[in-house]
């Protein structure tokens, strides 16, 4: 029966504060699909967030520090300062491109930083949690510089296998000290390298191995993780001794990063102060913004802090970041997000296929939007990897977006345009099907909450259909025709634009650019979880433009011929966020590294 509306019971829910931060990408190359996983991912679920009335302070940074970036720069002829500023401008832009929307952009090599990170240092020295004393580690005598384990090449000692890395053999899969390889050479010279003592400074992890593991009771991970960081508290079956030992956090110069306070000559290892960096991002936001920047990180704070991370770098946001957070007297993550890599295909991404592509790249040939789309069809909450496949990609997009979700609107604006002067009517068709999408909406917004993106657009594009059906069945081209049937012909279009919008507050985490158009279209203010609850009656609209056209096959060819042409730039891209100097939990180029690869770690060894 035609009439008043009531709306479903309000889905509003006590205010939250939530401090969110996604990796930081590594500062030597371009973004590229792989990484724009986990950054969609997070962004996605805060500007769900934002929606339903939480406040989020969402912030990331370049990081800036390693050897690799100081070699980098050395190649490129440049500065290492002027490097890494030319790359955080690139990282930004692509962000920006695809919709990922920080509170904050900043980078490691802060002042921010560099406080911070002495100031953590500084207490976790006062506690006791740090050791000094002499290794002997490989030495590149042509250019004066000790080598991480990368930075070693020879003959695995347990197959023979040449060119093999100084930690572990790609052909057996053995693992070992770069001591113990036969004929080694540096990478970088050819040299061959010679074993030097030098002082190194501890963070004496086995000290803080209850904290961590009363911390991984508390925290809020997915199983696998759980159960991976677990793996690395218990003792190995060669029956070693139980637990963790000190991690080696201090490198010896020429090395670019920040001097450890009181160590001439000794920096910070690069996985010391990048998770600091997150601190650091928050801190150079809230001077700007003028928030408490102490209410974040004290101990006992209530803000909620959530890390989104891809699952080659859990071993130091589940281990090293929570104990040294803990002995510092500093606020815990309470979760960490972990999403699995990406493949093109059904196969890792590959660059003579064309596969391996440029953020930069997609962005020339196709909508940004459509990728955010695609990945959230995909993402289930869990660590499982995410595979881009193109042919389904242009697929889903034409027939869920341009001829499920656009067509609703395209099918009943125009009568309510041409005939009613583009005023909504007062009444609904149907004001059951609007009520059951209202309702729809609440399990929506915990499929949303939890990050279970795949069910919830699944379930968004049912209602899509049904919105669709509705329309096919009223049949308005038919009404329009009907002597005396203006007012049902607009009670249907009006119950059709009233579906839309209500599809247009579900997809709006997924597409806010696109929503924003609509919200132009509809002449309302941007829309929230909230507005579920009233139908839009007696109102004016705009009249009605094409909102997104189909994504063409010959779309998908131009970006897989450009990415084969650019065959350096895309090595550069599968680097951006591996630090070689941890060799053992680095991403490999093919990007198809699994999440049981991380069984080698063993991270008892000080290096």
């Amino acid at each position: 029966m035609r009439g008043s509306f009531s709306p479903t019971k309000s889905l509003t829910v006590s205010q939250r504060q939530l401090f969110v931060t996604n990796a930081l990408p590594y500062a030597n190359g371009p973004i590229h699909l792989g990484h724009l996983v986990g950054y969609i991912q997070a962004d996605i679920w805060v500007r769900f967030q934002r929606m339903r009335g939480n406040q989020v302070t969402y912030v990331c940074a370049d990081d800036a520090h390693g050897t690799p970036i100081m070699l980098a720069a050395e190649k490129a002829g440049q500065p290492v300062e002027d490097y890494i500023r030319s790359i955080q401008a690139e990282h930004e832009a692509t962000f920006a491109g695809f919709g990922v929307d920080f509170d904050h952009y900043h980078s490691t090599h802060s002042d921010e930083n560099r406080e911070l990170a002495s100031a953590i240092y500084g207490k976790l020295k006062d506690a006791g949690h740090i050791a000094v004393r002499e290794i002997e580690q490989a030495y590149d005598p042509e250019r004066g510089m000790f080598l991480p384990d990368r930075y070693i090449k020879g003959e695995c000692p347990r197959c023979g296998a040449e060119d093999q890395y100084g930690d572990n053999c790609e052909n057996c899969g053995a693992t070992y000290q770069p001591d113990e390889l036969k004929n080694p050479r540096s990478v970088l010279s050819g040299a061959p390298p010679e074993w030097r003592p030098s002082e190194h400074y501890f963070f004496k992890l086995a000290e803080l191995q209850d904290d961590i593991e009363d911390w991984l009771q508390g925290a809020i991970l997915q199983v696998p993780v759980h159960a991976k960081l677990g793996e690395w508290l218990k003792p190995q079956e060669d029956g070693e001794e139980a637990g963790l030992k000190d991690w080696d956090i201090s490198r010896d110069a020429p090395y670019f990063g920040f001097e450890i306070p009181g160590a001439p000559g000794k920096f910070f290892y690069v996985w010391l102060d990048a998770p600091i960096g997150y601190f650091a991002s928050l801190k150079a936001y809230c001077d700007k913004a003028g928030l408490d920047f102490g209410s974040f990180i004290k101990a006992d704070s209530a803000i909620e802090m959530y890390h989104f991370i891809g699952k080659d770098i859990v071993n130091f946001h589940g281990l090293f970041w929570p104990a040294m957070l803990k002995g510092a007297g500093l606020k815990q993550p309470d979760a960490l997000h972990v999403n699995g890599y990406l493949t093109v295909n059904g196969a890792k991404m590959s660059k003579s296929r064309g596969t391996f592509i440029r953020g930069d790249s997609w962005l020339e040939h196709l909508p940004a939007e459509t990728l955010r789309y695609y990945y959230a069809t995909k993402l289930a909450g869990s660590v499982e990897d995410l595979d881009l496949n193109l042919e389904d990609y242009v697929a889903r997009i034409n027939s869920d977006l341009v001829g499920k979700y656009v067509n609703i609107a395209s099918r009943c604006a125009g009568f309510i345009s041409k005939r009613f002067d583009g005023k909504l009517g007062g009444t609904l068709d149907d004001e059951k099907l609007v009520d059951h999408f209202q309702r729809s909406g609440e399990d929506i917004e915990k499929l949303y909450d939890g990050r279970h993106f795949a069910r919830a657009i699944r379930e968004i594009m049912a209602l899509a259909d049904r919105a669709n059906s509705y329309i096919a069945e009223r049949q308005p081209w038919v009404i329009a025709k009907q002597e005396g049937a203006d007012a049902e012909l607009q009670a249907v279009c009006t119950t059709g634009i009233e579906l839309f919008r209500q599809l247009s507050i579900m997809l709006k985490p997924v597409l806010p650019k696109l929503v924003s158009e609509v919200e132009a279209f509809l002449k309302i203010e941007p829309l929230t979880w909230a507005n579920l609850q009233l139908a839009l009656l007696n109102h004016n609209i705009a009249p009605f433009k094409p909102l997104m056209q189909r994504v063409e096959a010959s779309q998908i060819e131009a970006l897989t011929a450009a990415s084969k042409t650019d065959l350096e730039a895309s090595s550069d891209a599968a680097a951006a966020t591996s630090k070689p100097e941890n060799p053992k939990v680095e991403e490999p180029t093919d990007n198809t590294i699994t999440f049981d690869d991380f069984a080698k770690v063993d991270l008892r060894i000080a290096r």
